[in-house]
């Protein structure tokens, strides 16, 4: 099964143990969820294609003391409904799981209503919220499972590229070691990156969990290498620069940032494929950005 497949059998297997989850959703994946609504009609809700409703159901959910995991596609989880996001959730005080389906641009061929390469950034501009970006749907099982049980805010990003094997340990966790720089890959990043270096005398670095986000096993591994840092994400390029910038305040480095390019909008359906190549995020592309950079 891919992640959203792995989600959704993992909701339906929670409903069923956990009376204090509801899942929230806005038609998208709600057909694979009937049996369940049938099981739970209470706690299984389907607002139709109103997600300003979806955020602010789960905020109503919360204060009523329910545990609400909302889901939709990326770009309507959190670009459309972010206002309900900050003031439903974060200024009322109250914590849902949010899960997103389609990331950057899963879905090219449905063109930019369904592209959200500025979620996890407009997300980080609020407190207190915990991002995962699994690289396999193992890991977002995990990640959902360990969600659950809090109250807090959760952002979880579900995509469907991913890596050959999961990486289910915690913080910032070492591939392989290298001394001319360290690479780190989030996410689904991690196959290509470990393409892309292959060869190179670096360090690769995994991380599933964004935020909060683990200095210090970044400053460890910076110490044991050299401190040229390139961060590769799957989403708009540089948005986790300043947590690497302040885990290193006191260590004089080099950063380059990887993702999907601010400076331009592709206009071009395709396939992810051909947005990775536009975005520099193929394998090819990122081992000369990584050659070039620590070249210099």
């Amino acid at each position: 099964m891919d992640m959203r497949q792995t989600f959704l059998s993992t909701m339906d297997e929670v409903l069923d143990v956990d009376p204090r989850v509801a899942l929230v959703m806005a038609d998208i994946s709600a057909a694979s969820m009937d049996d369940a609504k049938a099981r739970h009609p209470d706690r299984v809700l389907n607002v139709g294609i109103r997600e300003q409703l979806l955020i602010s159901v789960a905020g109503g959910l919360a204060l009523s003391g329910m545990r609400p995991v909302a889901h939709t596609f990326s770009s309507f989880l959190v670009e459309r409904p972010f206002e309900q996001v900050k003031l439903d959730l974060g200024h009322q005080g109250v914590g849902a799981v949010l899960v997103s389906s389609g990331a950057s641009y899963d879905m090219p061929f449905a063109g930019r209503t369904h592209q959200a390469p500025g979620d996890v950034a407009l997300i980080d501009t609020l407190p207190g919220w915990a991002i995962h970006v699994p690289g396999h749907p193992d890991e977002a099982r995990r990640l959902l499972l360990e969600s659950l049980p809090g109250d807090g805010n959760v952002y979880l990003r579900l995509s469907a590229q991913e890596n050959a094997e999961a990486h289910l340990g915690t913080g910032v966790q070492v591939v392989k070691w290298g001394n001319d720089g360290v690479v780190l890959a989030v996410g689904p990043m991690l196959d290509p990156v470990l393409a892309a270096t292959e060869g190179q005398n670096v360090t690769v670095l995994y991380t599933s969990t964004i935020r909060p986000f683990d200095a210090g096993g970044l400053r460890t591994a910076v110490w044991d290498s050299t401190p040229n840092v390139v961060l590769v994400e799957p989403y708009l390029a540089g948005t986790s620069a300043h947590v690497v910038s302040a885990a290193l305040d006191d260590i004089p480095h080099r950063l380059r940032s990887l993702g999907v390019r601010r400076d331009i909008e592709v206009r071009t359906y395709g396939e992810m494929a051909d947005h990775d190549l536009a975005h520099g995020l193929d394998e090819a592309s990122i081992a000369i950005q990584i050659k070039e950079f620590l070249a210099r």
